[in-house]
């Protein structure tokens, strides 16, 4: 008999509807039963693409009498961590803190009040590798609960108190200071792989804000400009030919196992790939390094081809795992290329490194480092691969849309058309942001947080307005058409209405109307996505360059001023922040262009050929974009005035006029 998640949307949760554990999905009917049985909270978060998370379902979650226990002694909740990103921080920075490590699955035990004083990550059925057994875990914390409840008060006191820290940090008082900038790409460097690029050693994570950032700098200029450049598109490059990029089907896996990003975690996510799409189509711009717009095209086809809803927008992730094997839906041995590839194996086996003993459980997972082959053979091979791939059994997609996942995607889909100048890219953009405008919204217009099967539920969070902020102003720089400015523009507005604090600056994660928590946190920090609060200060940033609206760039500021002491010394953790410093100091530069769609389309390409950071783009028929207001063609050519802070210079009509004034700023 199916527990309470049956009623669910979330994939993650229905993968647990027939558990033999009495779950039920977070909230209040769920805290209520635990205040009322005198109960703890058991929280178990993970999502769909997670391997350690399936492990731990049919080790643990699966068995009967590790149920009886759980059900016995606790209210059990799942989360999926994609869904409520606030719950899973919460408890995710509580079991850091009590371990010093963190993951998922995600094992926390709190108070019926939500307050966590114990947790973990996987727990395996028998003790491993100094892990305790998972039964072992549940008795101790049942005899804690019913002997010594008092220190568990306490300790969950003090953990109520540390999780509250990122709430009441403080602005410092001291001026934002360009410096830091230069500090952030010094301590960059310092991590630098500089065998394999990348940042550390195993397992590599693709580090997508941290290469948006030093390829701004990089086309910043300035004394760090080269270095920041060369780490950036090292990294590209490593990344693009190692395993960890999907050399037959495009697209990136989750993180490299190794340092060498050759193995790796299998799953595919919607973010990796909207961000990774985006730095490799600024390192284009930054180099004109004709491979890197391919791997950014490669990642977008792969996007448009897998994880995009027949009912539209961007579904979340491809599993980890087919048949219940990690990765055996991507790795070959070499029979099988053999088999599939007839007189062009021994230039793909020679490609792709493969080997008989393989490098992945005795098959490989394909690499693009060996001599390359042909344009013409190379296209040859992928598409054979391709092909009979697509008759193996397919990993697991979570085909949930999340505002702000899609909001990711959406931009790379409106920046790479733009600068690529290619108009499918901009429909699957306007697709996408129809939909999340159309179906993630309540009747007051409010943004929502998920969708599945026609039903839209939970509050949006920041992360959700934030990021389809961003995608809505790339989306207007790329199409002029003011539905999306206007979008754009009351999505900011709700921010400062419901996520600003106006006491001490920043951002919160939920909104004030949002459900009580055990603490209301600020996201402040970058992890696998940007933090909501600097993807907020960054799209407002450019709102405020759009429309001299100085609300929009105050609130910016005024998150820049509580990390700012935080962002030269711990630039992967604020790197989004970074670029919104970036923009804030920098004199912004806006680019208002009027006239016949030909000649708009013709300067408008200069502007995009090469990567210019801070920079705003508007063009006709401007309606309602108060950059646009009184810019009219000279002389019946199509004009471009180019302006700092709204004080423009003389209009001029050739591209190579545009150039030359881009080329030299005023300041």
């Amino acid at each position: 008999m199916a527990n309470a998640l049956a009623h669910e949307t979330s994939p993650y949760l229905q993968q647990h509807r027939d558990n033999p554990v009495d779950w039920l999905p977070w909230g209040e009917q769920a805290l209520r039963r635990a205040r009322e049985e005198d109960k703890p909270l058991l929280v178990s978060i993970g999502y769909s693409a997670c391997h350690w998370c399936h492990v731990m379902e049919r080790e643990s979650f699966e068995d009967p009498e590790t149920a009886a226990l759980m059900n016995e002694h606790f209210v059990c909740v799942k989360v999926d961590r994609e869904e409520r990103p606030d719950v899973d921080a919460i408890y995710m920075e509580a079991v850091q803190a009590m371990t010093g490590h963190g993951g998922w699955p995600l094992n926390v035990f709190a108070t019926p009040e939500q307050v966590p004083f114990y947790g973990g990550t996987y727990f395996p059925p028998a003790p491993r590798h100094g892990m305790p057994a998972w039964r072992a875990v549940l008795a101790a914390v049942a005899e804690t609960w019913a002997t010594r409840r008092d220190e568990i008060r306490a300790q969950g006191d003090r953990m109520a108190e540390r999780l509250s820290l990122s709430a009441a940090l403080r602005p410092t008082g001291r001026d934002l200071d360009a410096a830091v900038l230069d500090d952030a790409v010094r301590n960059l460097r310092a991590s630098f792989d500089t065998e394999w690029a990348g940042f550390g050693g195993a397992p590599k994570f693709p580090p997508s804000s941290a290469l948006l950032f030093l390829l701004d700098r990089a086309a910043r200029g300035g004394d760090w400009a080269q270095a920041a450049g060369e780490m950036a598109l090292a990294t590209l490059r490593a990344m693009a030919s190692g395993g960890i990029h999907d050399q037959v089907g495009g697209g990136f896996a989750r993180y490299a196992v190794d340092r060498t990003w050759t193995v790796p975690h299998f799953e595919k996510m919607l973010y990796d790939n909207a961000l990774l799409a985006r730095a490799y189509l600024r390192g284009f711009q930054l180099s004109g390094d004709a491979e890197l717009r391919a791997v950014c095209e490669d990642v977008l086809a792969f996007a448009a081809r897998e994880l995009r809803g027949s009912e539209g927008g961007f579904l979340c992730a491809l599993d980890a795992d087919s048949e219940g094997v990690e990765g055996r839906f991507y790795v070959w041995t070499v029979a099988e290329l053999r088999d599939v590839l007839g007189d062009d194996a021994g230039a793909a086996i020679a490609w792709f490194g493969a080997t008989e003993a393989g490098n992945f459980e005795g098959a490989n997972v394909l690499e693009g480092r060996g001599p390359r082959p042909p344009a013409e053979q190379r296209e040859r091979i992928r598409a054979a691969l391709l092909e009979a791939r697509a008759r193996r059994v397919r990993p697991g997609l979570d085909d949930k849309r999340l505002t702000a996942w899609n909001g990711l995607m959406i931009q790379a889909f409106a920046e790479a058309g733009a600068v690529l100048g290619r108009e499918d890219l901009l429909a699957v953009a306007r697709d996408a942001a129809g939909f999340v405008l159309a179906e993630l919204r309540d009747e007051r217009g409010r943004l929502l947080r998920t969708w599945k099967d026609g039903r839209a539920r939970l509050n949006g969070y920041l992360e959700d307005h934030a990021f389809l902020l961003e995608a809505l102003l790339a989306l207007y720089e790329a199409t002029f058409e003011p539905r999306w400015f206007a979008a754009a523009r009351e999505t900011a507005d709700a921010i400062l209405e419901h996520f600003a604090d106006p006491a001490h600056g920043g951002f919160f994660a939920t909104s004030d109307d949002h459900e009580h928590l055990v603490v209301r946190r600020k996201d402040l920090e970058d992890h696998p996505i940007p933090s909501g609060s600097s993807s907020a200060a960054l799209g407002l940033l450019r709102l405020a360059a759009l429309t001299g609206d100085a609300r929009y760039e105050e609130a910016a500021a005024s998150h820049l001023r509580l990390v700012g002491d935080l962002l030269g010394r711990h630039p992967q953790a604020f790197a989004h922040a970074l670029q919104a410093l970036d923009h804030l100091l920098a004199t912004p530069r806006e680019v208002a262009l009027a006239g016949d769609p030909e000649g708009v389309a013709a300067l408008a390409a200069v502007v995009r050929e090469e990567l210019r950071p801070g920079l705003v783009l508007a063009g006709p028929p401007g309606d309602g974009v108060p950059l646009m207001e009184g810019r009219q063609p000279v002389g019946g050519r199509a004009a471009a005035y180019v302006c700092e802070r709204f004080a423009c210079r003389m209009p001029v009509t050739e591209p190579s006029q545009v150039r030359e004034l881009l080329a030299h700023p005023r300041s």
